[in-house]
């Protein structure tokens, strides 16, 4: 995690890893001021997040947190934000709201991925082609599907400022989610590319890693994964069972090799993405192969039967 300096007046930019989403504080100055704060990380780093944002605002209160999306590493400090600040006002991308107030977490994707969230609640939603006030000035909402069908995207026009989730990155983009669950949703990807590259933004604040400017090479290199995605869907849908992989090791750090493979054999996305992807291999083979991809690549080791996180 790194506490990028405060690069406009009013953005405080905490650039986390890959576990947590970047998270982005708004400040304005005057008695009227209202702090927000867009994304909020993993729960694993509720604690830190909190600690963040206290540390930035002092004394003034956080009134809103606002979710691009409900993935687990986007919203996963919201529990622990609505317990520190009882007043503060959940708002979260339409679509989902009923998912939350019930609490469904095979909706809100939480048991397919095997990933954890704390339960919280929502008082508003960003509806596309709305504004909300971040700071002093008035940000717009445009829907993002693609990554996720209810993602949305917020822009700054005047500073031409992009919080773009994970629409875009500097190398790529997120996981497509509902090519998982046999959803077409490529074409909306890039349908939300198009859109981004319309708005012309200077500069992009992104889901997960560094702020950057350059944002021509960025939709052309996501254009070229998304064009290879198209022609070969198996390519995605072994990119996207390593990374669930991934993520899951950020978390552990380390585990008995047995027990990561009991739990993708137990976790249903793997089990969705085998089935309708690799069923030729056995359950337990596919699974291996997922470990010694990330081991080839460097991003595990296995060291006396325990999986390490590199």
């Amino acid at each position: 995690m790194t506490a990028a300096p405060l690069l406009w007046p009013e953005i405080t930019v905490l650039e986390r890893g890959w576990l947590s989403a970047n998270n982005y504080l708004f400040q304005a100055s005057g008695p009227d001021s209202a702090a927000a704060l867009v994304d909020t990380g993993y729960c694993l780093h509720a604690e830190q997040t909190v600690a963040l944002v206290q540390d930035s605002l002092g004394a003034l209160p956080l009134a809103r947190i606002l979710n691009t999306h409900l993935h687990s590493d986007h919203c996963g400090g919201n529990a622990a934000l609505q317990a520190a600040y009882p007043d503060v006002q959940t708002w979260i991308p339409p679509g989902e709201a009923a998912a939350v107030r019930v609490w469904d977490e095979e909706r809100l994707s939480y048991r397919p991925t095997g990933q954890d969230c704390p339960r919280f609640r929502v008082e508003g939603l960003l509806q596309a082609g709305t504004e909300v006030m971040l700071g002093s000035r008035p940000w717009q909402v445009h829907a993002a599907p693609g990554h996720d069908p209810h993602s949305v995207i917020l822009f700054e026009p005047e500073r031409r400022l992009l919080i773009s989730a994970d629409a875009l990155w500097e190398h790529g983009f997120g996981v497509v989610f509902p090519e998982i669950e046999g959803i077409h949703a490529f074409a909306e990807v890039g349908a939300t590319l198009d859109i981004i590259e319309a708005l012309q933004p200077a500069v992009v604040l992104p889901g997960h890693g560094a702020l950057f400017t350059d944002v021509a090479a960025a939709l052309t290199e996501a254009r070229r994964k998304l064009t290879g995605f198209v022609a070969d869907p198996r390519k995605h849908a072994r990119y996207a069972a390593k990374v669930l992989l991934k993520y899951k090791l950020l978390e552990w750090q380390q585990i008995a090799a047995a027990d990561a493979l009991r739990w993708m054999l137990a976790t249903p996305y793997f089990r969705t993405l085998h089935t309708r992807y690799f069923a030729a291999d056995t359950p337990t083979a596919w699974a291996q192969s997922l470990v010694h991809e990330l081991e080839r690549s460097g991003a595990a080791a296995v060291q006396g039967g325990v999986l390490h996180n590199r």
